[in-house]
């Protein structure tokens, strides 16, 4: 009979224990080396193969758009973070003499402290400050440390669109090239007899390596008092962390735009990666931004017209950036952000990154899926707008505003005025008040359906911002003042 507890296992095999996968595994690329990193289920490379694989595909994206011409000044965006540390970092490889195809490009470092914004102390934002002038003296490119308080100091030109030079044709490019190389040939051969050693037309491309003396925003004047309480009392007014983060970019970007027209810069590079796209992506549908996707998740950005923003980092996602710079040792630096220790539902970027980083842990595919859609986005400039002047453009993003007819079906287009569909600039008010001090509603002044928009300023504010701005301006109460439609 069976007994309560009697064992009827099989008895143990005299078999080793079967080997986890991926021991006997070699690298996909040179199939000799033993993998070190697992990029994806099945692409395992070694350390040699790796940083091969990942610099090429930082030169292909380069490569293969061509809008970075030989000479020209490229103004690196660095917050001190993984990706735009490791594009850095790609750049300052690209440039030494052991390169096998050597950048031929003249960059400048632009960092933003945003202390204020985050709410640190003097101290912590003088610890973190320091630690970057330290990564900084050591890349040895000419670099620019801006205080985010100077976005008061910004003259209003920042809030107008240049004219924006014409898209340069692969033959063009193809000119350029062979009149760079020209001129280094020739370079070369004028300093051969002083330095023979000297690699041909190094004159032209090298850099100080200290801070760049025309630059106002010194590191060691820090901004006044009243200038970071300004700044405490701005982000303090604003409601919810979304509309926080909004704002930060658009400070962010209209400093940097600044820094780039100042000191000659007419490219912009940002370490957006591909996984930080795909969340921007979707954070932007929720924001209601899908108008403007092409130019917020798209390699290039020529919305400011003199200066355009590229991404060469789009091609890489963030495990490679992580393994890239744990295994060659790239320097960061750790400053606390807006959303830092917030919860998931916070905002609408947290909660979208969260949704989008759970859902690649489960299926793999999902962020090269979106980031993928994003390329086929196209910049399709609406009827009329592709030629003659720049129509309105948004105070906060820069975007063209989509204008629609008085009988449009969107809600955008319900909630804009008439008079926004003119392409010239709104006439100045006359000097006379067109109400009476006080009064809400004058019969006869405004048609008396609704107070007078030139009583409140920011009625004037609010027409010239894109549907997504005003949609975040509502936490600002800046929406109740000449938008009713927008959903509060």
């Amino acid at each position: 009979m069976c007994q309560v507890g009697e064992d009827y296992a099989e008895p143990a095999s005299e078999e080793p224990p079967p080997r986890q996968p991926g021991r006997e595994q070699k690298c996909v690329k040179c199939k000799e080396g033993l993998p070190v990193v697992v990029i994806r289920a099945g692409d395992a490379f070694c350390r040699d193969c790796f940083k091969a694989f990942y610099i090429h595909k930082f030169r292909a994206v380069l490569g293969k758009n061509r809008l970075i011409f030989p000479g020209e000044k490229v103004l690196l965006a660095w917050s001190g973070g993984p990706s735009s540390s490791s594009m850095v970092w790609q750049v300052l490889e690209g440039l030494s003499r052991e390169s096998a195809k050597r950048l031929r490009f003249v960059p400048g470092i632009v960092c933003i402290d945003e202390g204020a914004a985050c709410g640190l102390s003097p101290e912590a934002r003088a610890k973190a400050l320091a630690e970057m002038k330290l990564i900084l003296q050591t890349v040895g490119f000419p670099w620019h440390v801006v205080a985010l308080e100077e976005v008061f100091d910004l003259p209003p030109s920042v809030l107008r669109c240049f004219a924006q030079e014409p898209v340069g044709t692969e033959g063009a490019y193809k000119a350029a090239v062979d009149s760079f190389l020209q001129q280094q040939h020739v370079l070369g051969a004028e300093g051969a007899g002083d330095s023979p050693s000297l690699a041909q037309g190094e004159e032209q491309l090298s850099w100080p390596c200290t801070q760049d003396p025309q630059n106002p925003q010194s590191p060691d004047r820090p901004p006044t008092a009243a200038q970071t309480e300004a700044l405490s009392r701005l982000f303090d007014s604003v409601k919810t962390l979304t509309a926080k983060e909004e704002l930060l970019q658009a400070l962010r970007t209209h400093l940097i735009l600044h820094v780039a027209r100042t000191h000659g810069y007419s490219k912009v590079m940002t370490g957006d990666s591909c996984t930080r796209l795909a969340i921007k992506l979707m954070t932007s549908l929720a924001l209601g931004r899908g108008a403007f996707l092409a130019w917020d998740t798209g390699f290039s950005d020529e919305r400011h017209g003199d200066v355009v923003v590229v991404r060469p980092m789009r091609e890489h996602t963030l495990k490679e950036v992580a393994f890239y710079n744990h295994l060659f040792a790239v320097p960061s630096v750790f400053t606390p952000a807006l959303d830092t220790k917030a919860p998931e539902k916070a905002s609408i970027h947290r909660l979208m990154e969260a949704f989008m980083l759970r859902l690649q842990d489960q299926f793999p595919s999902t962020v090269s899926t979106v980031y993928r859609t994003s390329e086929k986005l196209v910049k399709a400039p609406r009827d009329g707008c592709a030629a003659g002047p720049p129509g309105p453009r948004c105070l906060l993003c820069m975007c063209a505003l989509d204008i629609d007819t008085a009988d449009s079906a969107t809600a955008f287009g319900a909630q804009t005025p008439l008079h926004l569909s003119q392409t010239q600039p709104p006439t100045p008010p006359p000097t006379a008040p067109c109400c009476s001090a006080g009064m809400g509603r004058v019969q006869g002044c405004c048609g008396g359906a609704r107070p007078c928009e030139r009583e409140d300023p920011r009625a004037r504010v609010i027409e010239q911002l894109c549907y997504g701005c005003r949609v975040n301006m509502k936490d600002l109460g800046l929406h109740r003042a000449a938008d009713p439609g927008v959903p509060g």
